[in-house]
């Protein structure tokens, strides 16, 4: 039978406990709820596309609780999404990252010529808390494939039930939307293509990218 608790520190080292035996948690973001696990443990990974519905094929996110954090884990930045990076991180942009020999991470996506990994720090003070308890979580919006992602606790277990340990109840979330998922693109006049318009704007992305060229170096 799967818990629900309240937004408390005890909350979060009990759900850090969780996490820790390869169990799944729901918590709140900036952006919507999302379902999270270890994302070194390869059996909580197919729990969670398990729980979601979701084919193993499709690519989830990794949370971080800072920047910093991405090269730690031997992700790279590739140009222009750095700038994008410096600007919009904490929130609702998430980079694809470029992967680095000796990543421990379960949740690359095998590209032809290369392994990527989208990424993203949320501007949340209590996602951004457990985080700093666990360590990156993989991430995916909490419910099931094919239905709308949702704002509140109650909307999450409804879609997911017991199939997942821990439910934190934040909330309702800022909104419904997830975020903006942007690759870099060499064939693009601004180097990147969207492969998920979310909340960030796409011309808000290009407008940076736009300045900092102009400006001749980063912003």
């Amino acid at each position: 039978m799967s818990q629900v608790l309240d937004c408390s520190h005890d909350s979060l080292l009990r759900l850090a406990e969780v996490i820790g035996r390869g169990e799944l948690a729901v918590v709140p973001t900036d952006t919507v709820y999302g379902i999270v696990c270890d994302p070194c443990n390869d059996q909580a990974i197919a729990r969670l596309f398990a729980a979601k519905q979701r084919a193993r094929t499709k690519s989830i996110q990794v949370l971080l609780d800072s920047v910093e954090a991405i090269p730690a884990l031997k992700l790279s930045l590739p140009s222009p999404l750095d700038i994008l990076a410096d600007r919009f991180l904490p929130g609702s942009f998430s980079p694809i990252c470029l992967v680095g020999e000796g990543c421990g991470l379960c949740t690359p996506r095998q590209e032809s010529d290369c392994r990527t990994q989208a990424v993203r720090v949320p501007d949340s003070d209590v996602c951004r808390s457990l985080l700093g308890m666990t360590g990156p979580l993989a991430a995916s919006s909490a419910n099931r494939s094919g239905n709308p992602s949702v704002r509140t606790v109650e909307e999450a277990r409804e879609q997911l039930g017991d199939s997942v340990a821990c439910y934190l109840d934040g909330g309702p979330t800022p909104g419904s939307v997830a975020s903006t998922v942007v690759e870099a693109d060499a064939g693009d006049p601004d180097g990147i293509r969207i492969l998920r318009q979310g909340v960030i704007d796409q011309a808000a992305l290009r407008k940076v990218i736009r300045e900092v060229a102009a400006e001749g170096g980063r912003a």
